[in-house]
This record gives structure tokens, sequence and C-alpha cells, in this order.
């Protein structure tokens, strides 16, 4: 079950949304910049867009990569 409110630190979590809201897409080839924006216009999410870093974005992409095989 995903937390009310997602935070950066949420990285299964995040990935498990991102997996439902975009089935279609391989998370191997996207870009960080898409992947920050994607994350921070989930529905749950609530933390500060300015906190995420490369390391953060490559903890949900790898997430998001397991979820999707």
């Amino acid at each position: 079950m995903t937390p009310q409110k997602l935070k950066w630190t949420d990285s299964l979590d995040i990935a498990i949304e991102l997996y439902e809201k975009f089935p279609e897409t391989d998370p191997q080839y996207i870009r960080f910049t898409d992947l920050h924006r994607w994350v921070t216009e989930l529905k749950g999410f609530d933390d500060d867009p300015q906190r995420s870093n490369e390391g953060i974005l490559e903890a949900i992409q790898m997430n998001w990569i397991d979820e999707a095989d």
C-alpha cells in the first residue's frame, strides 16, 4: 500500500506508482529530467522538488525497472 504522502525516499512506492501510471514506458530509457517531472506530478507526492538528486532518481529508476520485469 502506498503511503498517503510520497517523499523522495519512498523510491519503491514511487516506482510502483509510475509503473501503474505509465505501463507502456520502458523505464530503462527515460531521461532523469522527465522522471523528475513525473515524480513531482504524482498525486500523492509531497516533498520539495529540489531535494532530489541523481542517486535518488537512479534508485527510483532501478525500482521501476524491477517492477516492469
